[in-house]
């Protein structure tokens, strides 16, 4: 069967999303030049207290919550660091900026395009960013338009102690002699006793604060990428002590989807290149525990820097001219479906927190609609009174923040490759997650489809695609993702 991908899209003018009325006229609040906060954290999931997840300890973002929207719903476009952070960056969708990879950069494809920092900075706005904000390993490289000055990241080894840095130097020149040796990391998890600037997120945070002391006196946009909770899990003692390792609970679907294709799912590639990981099978139930408590770690430790972002905004004075976003790259999974990492279509992997607070918008508000990360670029632009670029293919929420239950689109689109011939193209709506699995050529035939129905299936365990049951619904879900993006925005947008 022939299909043509929902992906397949010109760049047009989107400038009337973001421009809608609210306290301030555009023109109004562009001259005011509203500071923007622009946080990234990796890997991270929306398991955190304000998600309602009371077991993680989480206080400031979720005061950052009570201060702003929280988005239930929220969803990366290609759940890994590069290609998710691209399209969020540019406002592309990975296949028409075709970022589908971690190797490849944006502007190897779109020389020219303008991304978030680069346009405030084009309008006046000193742009600054530190910390992991684009994706820069793997041969990759940060952006130099995008920024006033140099962007920084601090020199600070993932691993405090020198018995890890010696497992981690070992394996890597294991590997180099010898590419059968698997790991080429340290042991996946690290607790030191140690002051939070002692670890690569906490001195970004530090020059983050010098900087917004420095330039409290004018507009910036300052963007602080953590890193954490990406692999290894290394956090100071203090944040693993809020967890009892004996109370912490392994996930109750350790097991694919029934019906999945079985190429649904990656075998957690990532986690094998951790010392004492095995190279096939699952973890022992002690590593995981183990690892778990790690990722509880870390959440917390960033959740203790994004504190010390907001408390300087407050001493500043700043916090009544400053809009702040929070967002995750993507999420992760934790056992769940016998998995981990990302690297999927999975809603584990592609839904991820977003919070937005602007001092002229409502506390305290949540919404279920759904959203994806393309709508971050011309949100910022609403809350600023910007322009929106002609290329960028979201939709601004602000709206939401205004009246978080009105109606708005109706899908959101992911898509994640498999090896060089396979292409999951993902739609959540409402109800449910249909995935197209396609060839990567001219005739896009379908390989298989996914069907999970989120009233009855939150968890997404059953494929109902070939259910008697979904007969009528699996067409109906196949004609929108044909219609694609478009068709799915808020209403009034075309």
């Amino acid at each position: 069967m022939k299909r043509r991908h929902f992906f397949n899209v010109t760049a047009k003018a989107t400038a009337a999303a973001a421009l809608m009325p609210h306290l301030l006229s555009g023109s109004a609040r562009a001259a005011n030049k509203r500071n923007v906060l622009f946080i990234s954290v990796d890997d991270l999931r929306p398991e955190l207290n304000c998600y309602g997840a009371s077991h993680i300890h989480s206080p400031n973002i979720d005061r950052l919550a009570s201060r702003g929207t929280l988005f239930n719903r929220a969803y990366c476009q290609l759940a890994v660091c590069n290609p998710s952070r691209a399209s969020l960056m540019t406002g592309l969708r990975p296949d028409t900026s075709r970022v589908w990879s971690l190797p490849t950069h944006f502007r190897d494809n779109v020389p020219d395009v303008v991304t978030i920092p680069q346009h405030f900075m084009n309008k006046g706005w000193h742009s600054q960013g530190m910390g992991k904000i684009y994706h820069t390993g793997h041969g990759n490289r940060n952006d130099t338009y995008s920024w006033s000055v140099p962007h920084k990241v601090p020199r600070i080894n993932n691993y405090l102690s020198e018995a890890n840095q010696n497992i981690r130097s070992e394996n890597r020149k294991k590997n180099k002699a010898d590419k059968t040796h698997r790991w080429t990391n340290g042991p996946p998890t690290e607790v030191m006793d140690v002051p939070d600037h002692a670890y690569k997120d906490g001195a970004t945070t530090e020059l983050a604060i010098r900087t917004m002391r420095e330039k409290k006196d004018e507009a910036f946009f300052l963007a602080v990428g953590f890193s954490k909770p990406h692999l290894p899990f290394c956090a100071p003692k203090k944040y693993w002590d809020l967890y009892d390792a004996s109370k912490i609970e392994l996930p109750d679907n350790p097991y694919p989807a029934k019906g999945s294709p079985d190429y649904a799912l990656a075998s957690f590639g990532e986690l094998r290149k951790y010392h004492g990981i095995p190279g096939k099978g699952p973890v022992s139930d002690e590593q995981a525990i183990r690892m778990i408590h790690g990722y509880y770690a870390c959440v917390s430790y960033v959740d203790a820097l994004v504190g010390q972002l907001l408390g300087t905004l407050d001493a500043l004075g700043l916090r009544e001219n400053t809009s702040v976003v929070l967002w995750g790259d993507h999420g992760w999974k934790l056992g769940e479906h016998g998995s981990w990492c990302k690297h999927s279509n999975v809603e584990l992997d592609t839904n991820s927190p977003l919070i937005c607070s602007d001092p002229d918008l409502p506390k305290g508000h949540v919404t279920d609609a759904l959203v994806e990360f393309v709508d971050i670029f011309p949100s910022l632009c609403g809350m600023s009174g910007l322009d929106v670029p002609a290329h960028v293919e979201g939709d601004s929420f602000v709206p939401l923040m205004r009246n978080p239950k009105q109606p708005w689109k109706t899908a959101a689109f992911s898509q994640y490759p498999r090896g060089r011939n396979r292409m999951g193209y993902s739609m959540r709506t409402d109800q449910y997650r249909y995935t197209e699995w396609v060839t990567r050529d001219d005739k896009r035939d379908i390989l298989a489809r996914e069907l999970y129905d989120h009233i009855k299936d939150p968890a997404e365990n059953l494929n109902v695609a070939g259910d008697a049951a979904y007969a009528s619904v699996v067409p109906e879900l196949a004609k929108q993702m044909l219609a694609g993006w478009k068709s799915a925005r808020p209403p009034g947008k075309s």
